[in-house]
């Protein structure tokens, strides 16, 4: 059986990153719960003529958004990436002055036309179009000669600077593997070498081992995914989404696992706003198998969501001090902010029969 988790400082490692994490549990012997906060944050109007992502509304330079039904895909009109760009002027000839051109693509995706919903309040069947989409944009981008990586990504809330609360996500298409992806991509392969395994595929059953035995790390899951706080998660409730099979990317997907996506990320989103009966505010994206043509055998799919909210809706993490100048350190361990989550209603708090 497990042990339990220590409840002294330690130094917990991260695999896929090659770092470490303090974990300082007994700052907090036992958490403070929190108080609610007393606005759920949720927009409260279904469309808002002011939004340049709701259907019919005019965005940047007089173009109009069509009115939608469902999803929609339309090019940032201010992109942080061109496809055009022009290879930079070398400053001076030090090896110290680098720098590269970077072309890419970047995308929006509307994950529905009402303005009030979020990927937690939505129905898993519009959550499933909305994994197709990801899919068939992973495709056409990845088909593109310059295009080696695709990111999909959501800044979900103000504190994580989101500029419009309309339900949507980017996907930012890159000249070259980013630096997050190809430490990773690294860190998979070297593993592979020396064990002969997936470095992921290993971790999931050693997360599936220690539910069997007590309340463990694993959050909630379905046939074909898992949530789980990682053992080396440096944000409070920080949350891993794992792919059950080997699955490199979004075109290894069958029909049933795109459903089945859709499911876990409703399930994970929902636990996150029941904690503070709040809409939870996170970072999330998906990595996956870069699209620069090798073949990325080492790849396993997952999803990172990254939270910054501490003891309540308002009360959130820093990273500031000896986080910046040493190394990411954590009060509350893995193990407890999972039982957090786990223990919250798996219906949404501020769910109504228009929005499921």
């Amino acid at each position: 059986m497990p042990e339990p988790a220590p409840q002294f400082p330690h130094r917990r490692y991260n695999p896929l990153r090659q770092q470490w994490v303090l974990v300082s549990p007994h700052r907090t012997e036992r958490p403070w719960q929190g108080e609610v906060s007393a606005t759920t944050g949720f927009p409260g109007v279904r469309y808002d003529p002011a939004c340049y992502l709701c259907p019919g509304n005019e965005r940047a330079g007089g173009v109009k958004t069509p009115v939608y039904e469902n999803v929609y895909v339309f090019d940032n009109d201010y992109a942080a990436l061109l496809p055009d760009s022009p290879a930079p002027q070398a400053e001076g000839r030090s090896p110290l002055l680098r720098a590269e051109r970077e072309r890419g693509i970047c995308r929006v995706l509307c994950f529905h036309p009402d303005h009030s919903l979020t990927l937690a309040r939505m129905q898993a069947a519009d959550i499933r179009r909305v994994v197709d989409a990801w899919a068939a944009e992973y495709a056409d981008l990845g088909r593109m000669q310059d295009i080696n990586h695709v990111q999909f990504f959501d800044n979900r809330g103000i504190m994580m600077g989101t500029s419009n609360p309309h339900p949507h996500g980017q996907i930012w298409a890159t000249e070259h593997v980013p630096d997050e992806v190809a430490l990773e991509s690294a860190s998979l392969l070297g593993y592979h070498r020396q064990h002969g395994g997936c470095l992921l595929c290993d971790y999931l059953k050693i997360e599936q081992e220690a539910g069997l035995h007590h309340g463990g790390r694993i959050v909630c899951e379905n046939q074909g995914f898992l949530t789980v706080v990682p053992w080396w998660a440096v944000w409070p409730f920080e949350t891993m989404v794992l792919a059950k099979a080997h699955l490199r990317s979004f075109t290894d997907f069958s029909s049933d696992q795109r459903s089945e996506l859709a499911d876990i990320l409703k399930q994970t989103t929902t636990r996150y706003d029941n904690l503070f009966a709040t809409a939870f505010s996170y970072t999330t994206g998906f990595h996956q198998s870069p699209t620069d043509g090798h073949d990325h055998h080492q790849w396993h799919f997952h999803a990172h969501f990254y939270p910054p909210l501490l003891r309540s809706a308002t009360v959130r993490k820093f990273m500031v001090g000896f986080e910046m100048l040493a190394l990411p350190q954590r009060d509350i361990t893995a193990e407890w902010a999972a039982e957090r989550l786990r223990a919250v209603p798996a219906e949404h708090f501020a769910a109504d029969p228009g929005h499921g």
